[in-house]
């Protein structure tokens, strides 16, 4: 049954805002996030990509009242061996007991089996946009949250979920994309890429975090290049770079060797992707990139800047 666009409800802490935003931005550049939590599009993303999106709603039917909406739902002639409905909350403030009564009123137009629990089919009801819609409903999985238990960890790195929010606000759209992460430590980035099928290559001047990003990434059954090279380095054109400058615990980069590394990703990249903890808008100017969008991605009284440059 051909849909008409697609719902995803989003949720996020506030101190994720900006980096939500940024990386809707990314994915729906044309779409906005409501303020109320989702985005509404005719592109379709599994809903499984952001750690932000909570899941996907197939629009089958919409009308302005919720009584027109099921006279369009009993002409669909839907038929599931099981199923159940789910109310899902978008606009307004709809009580607790008319979203249990909806459910069922719009379930009672499905022929088949209702199983609350593992139904093979999932529908959601929702009043968004100012109307009621009626649609298949995809849950995310929180893929990010199985990557926290790679063998390898180290104190400084990227939080899985901030590092699938960045893989996403550097590719997008993975098709006909090649990305390289120069600075790839134990593969936090490269992980949650290549579990959404991105083309990445991964590379790191330590010798003791390339072992470990290869074990990091082989745990979890995924297959990736990573090289032990210095980002001065790296051959050949990418269209994106993701770059998590290095810092320890006790300092961080000189600025020259900040610079000496954004001018070589502007080497061999068209656009990077850049995490700091400090401001560097000085250095990637001066390496001849402009800075596009950005955001600030906070934990607690931490954050870190997050630069799209091209």
């Amino acid at each position: 049954m051909k849909n008409k666009g697609y719902i995803y409800s989003i949720s996020f802490h506030e101190d994720e805002t900006d980096l939500c935003q940024l990386e809707m931005r990314s994915l729906f550049p044309e779409d906005s996030i409501s303020a109320t939590g989702f985005v509404e599009s005719n592109l379709e993303l599994d809903q499984s990509r952001s750690p932000f999106m909570k899941g996907r709603v197939d629009i089958l039917a919409e009308s302005e009242g919720f009584n027109e909406l099921l006279s369009v739902v009993s002409e669909m002639e839907l038929i599931e061996a099981s199923y159940k409905v789910v109310f899902i909350k978008g606009d307004g403030n709809t009580p607790f007991s008319d979203r249990k009564r909806m459910e069922r009123e719009a379930g009672a137009y499905i022929e088949g089996k209702v199983d609350l629990l593992d139904p093979e089919r999932t529908y959601a009801v929702m009043f968004v946009n100012e109307r009621w819609v009626f649609g298949y409903y995809h849950k995310s999985k929180a893929v990010w949250l199985e990557h926290q238990n790679k063998p390898n960890q180290y104190s400084t790195a990227l939080s899985t979920r901030l590092a699938r929010a960045v893989a996403n606000i550097a590719v997008p759209h993975p098709v006909g994309v090649k990305a390289i992460d120069p600075c790839c430590g134990i593969g936090t980035v490269l992980i949650e890429a290549l579990s959404m099928g991105i083309d990445i290559v991964g590379s790191d001047i330590n010798p003791l975090v390339t072992g470990k990003a290869r074990e990091n990434i082989a745990y979890f059954h995924l297959s990736g290049e990573i090289l032990l090279q210095d980002i001065k380095e790296v051959q050949g054109e990418f269209d994106v770079a993701v770059i998590d400058m290095p810092y320890n615990l006790c300092s961080v980069l000189p600025y020259e060797e900040k610079l000496e590394m954004l001018k070589s990703a502007r080497r061999f990249a068209k656009k990077a992707v850049i995490v700091s903890i400090e401001e560097v808008d000085e250095a990637v100017g001066q390496a001849e990139f402009v800075i596009v969008d950005r955001c600030t991605a906070k934990k607690g009284s931490f954050k870190r800047h997050v630069l799209v440059c091209k």
